[in-house]
């Protein structure tokens, strides 16, 4: 008996004293750095260039890339307890640390070569923002119906057309750009290239002007006669629906931390809130109506954190994920949405205004059901999975 309880498994949210280290510094960090710019930074719809700086200064660009090319060396679970974390304070900054880290990176520690690594891990590492460009304005839910052409021209390989909605595209300085060598061939065409900013005939066009996450930039890219070499082919010409679909599994549960963090963000700022206004003599967190609304909010807040943590160790322990991924997004950001809802209307008319952060929090979560697969494609996940 004591051997199985010694080795029993560790509960979802029990964390090693590593990842409380890690955890903790990125609270503080958020604290004292992002949550003071988070409103400045979503009126001007602009990252601070100086908090995107101490961001790469504290590893947390470069999650999970090995020490020896400058990154954390880390897990795919400490990049989720980073966006979660940032995501109190900021989503937008959130967001930006969840693409490089769970996109990006990740699609390049599965399938660069070592050649690959070895050119643009330092840079990912340590000065280079990273973008996925996959959606074209034809191909949103329908990801591979896109029409950004690639033509082999000697040992280079020759992109057109444009690519929308892709966020980090103002900053970022590396793209994976999706293309088909072959509309004939349908998903079978779709190829990933590794594309440098300054390549020729390689253009960032309109930055949308959004709802919420307004600091986090969702850009258009324009591609004319863009020459890449084929060394720069992420994995197989071909292979790149794997490479888009595998990747995209893994970058919806950082989407549900995303979320779960908002939400996080927006309860305790709202627990803070109904201990000092008072209405009717005493503090309007003292009456029971106000005090079953955040029992509700937090029990709705832990489940999420509960799916969104075990579809991340599931992916760290290498087990199938797939599902349970889909239920971390789909249910983590229809609850930031009900929550930060609550949240406003516990702030009343003050939570309504600019003022006070859960109006902000508020915009901000109604992206979550709509990016990187929305909540129907993730229901249709779920059900495909139920039905075999």
């Amino acid at each position: 008996m004591q051997t199985l309880i010694q080795d029993a498994p560790r509960p979802l949210t029990s964390l090693s004293e590593q990842e409380k280290m890690f955890q903790q510094a990125v609270r503080d960090f958020a604290a004292s750095e992002v949550a003071p710019r988070a409103m400045a930074m979503d009126q001007a719809q602009q990252m601070d260039q100086e908090l995107i700086d101490q961001l790469f200064e504290l590893g947390l660009m470069g999650v999970e890339i090995p020490e020896m090319y400058g990154g954390t060396g880390a897990d795919f679970f400490t990049s989720v307890l980073v966006v979660e974390e940032l995501s109190k304070a900021d989503p937008a900054i959130g967001v930006l640390v969840d693409v490089q880290n769970t996109l990006v990176t990740n699609a390049l520690r599965r399938w660069a070569s070592d050649s690959q690594k070895a050119r643009y891990y330092p840079q990912l590492a340590s000065d280079t923002v990273g973008a996925y460009a996959l959606s074209e304005a034809g191909s949103g839910s329908d990801a591979f119906a896109l029409t950004c052409r690639a033509v082999q021209d000697g040992d280079d390989w020759v992109l057109n057309g444009q690519k929308m909605w892709i966020t980090n595209g103002a900053e970022a300085g590396l793209f994976i750009v999706f293309a088909t060598v072959d509309p004939d061939a349908g998903y079978r065409g779709i190829t990933a290239f590794l594309v440098e900013r300054d390549y020729d005939g390689f253009t960032v066009g309109k930055k949308e002007d959004k709802l919420g996450i307004r600091a986090s930039s969702t850009t258009e890219l324009i591609l004319e006669d863009v020459r890449v070499p084929a060394e720069n082919v992420l994995n197989d010409v071909g292979a790149g629906y794997k490479v888009a679909i595998e990747t995209l599994n893994e970058g919806r549960i950082g989407i549900g931390a995303q979320m779960l963090g908002l939400a996080q963000g927006a309860l305790d700022h709202t627990v803070r809130y109904v201990k000092e206004r008072e209405q009717f003599g005493r503090a309007i967190g003292s009456f029971q109506g106000v005090q079953f609304q955040l029992a509700e909010m937090a029990t709705e807040v832990e489940a999420g954190r509960l799916l969104v943590y075990n579809a991340a160790r599931l992916k760290n322990a290498g087990q199938p994920f797939l599902t349970k991924a889909a239920m971390a997004k789909l249910y983590a950001s229809e609850m930031a949405q009900r929550v930060a809802s609550l949240c406003i209307d516990l702030h009343g008319g003050y939570g309504f205004t600019k003022e006070y952060p859960v109006e902000k929090l508020y915009r901000d979560a109604k992206i979550g059901t709509i990016y990187e697969g929305t909540s129907n494609m993730q229901r249709q996940t779920i059900a495909k999975a139920l039905m075999r």
